[in-house]
């Protein structure tokens, strides 16, 4: 058995180091993975979809940003839940161009806000590809997953772009400032 006393040490040391455990979850080609790369500056042209998970390590804003990004196949999904525990703050990645998969997107959401390990952490939806013509704005996006409906937790939907990089400093700034506040 593990020593409860020993674990909140261990996490006051985490939060005094500035290290948060971010965990980056959507549908399969939502962009998670072009959005971590273009957050670490890295060659995004050549990205083939991930078919477990990706580990990045960031440093942004004083923070050390432990990126978990995790296929979002939908035979992937049910491993989801091994990825949840100490997590500080979670991203959901939404292609705004793909109407079509926008409702099964909003139901895996819910599913995760649902998930006790996840509960109150903040939440940074993504609505991303806002390059694209067909894309949605942000706030339609918004009503579609009926964001408005959280309470609670802090969240925020931010439009990006994970090609041109549009929105993902903004996102990620609100992401740390809140879990700084929390």
């Amino acid at each position: 058995m593990v020593n409860q006393g020993l674990l909140n040490i261990i996490r006051k040391i985490k939060k005094s180091e500035k290290e948060l455990r971010i965990l980056v979850l959507g549908l399969d080609n939502a962009g998670k993975t072009t959005i971590l790369k273009a957050l670490s500056n890295e060659d995004i042209n050549q990205i083939a979809p991930t078919h477990g998970f990706n580990i990045k390590n960031l440093q942004h804003e004083g923070f050390k940003l432990n990126v978990w990004d995790v296929g979002g196949q939908e035979k992937l999904r049910e491993y989801w839940s091994n990825f949840y525990e100490n997590t500080d703050a979670l991203v959901f990645v939404i292609d705004s161009s793909d109407q079509m998969r926008l409702e099964e997107g909003g139901k895996e959401l819910d599913k995760l806000l649902g998930e006790a390990e996840l509960k109150k952490v903040p939440l940074l939806v993504f609505a991303n590809k806002q390059d694209l013509v067909q894309a949605l704005p942000a706030d339609e996006i918004s009503d579609s997953l009926k964001l408005n409906k959280i309470t609670d937790r802090q969240w925020s939907i931010v439009a990006c772009s994970a090609k041109t990089q549009e929105g993902l400093q903004e996102g990620m700034e609100w992401l740390i400032k809140t879990v700084q506040d929390k």
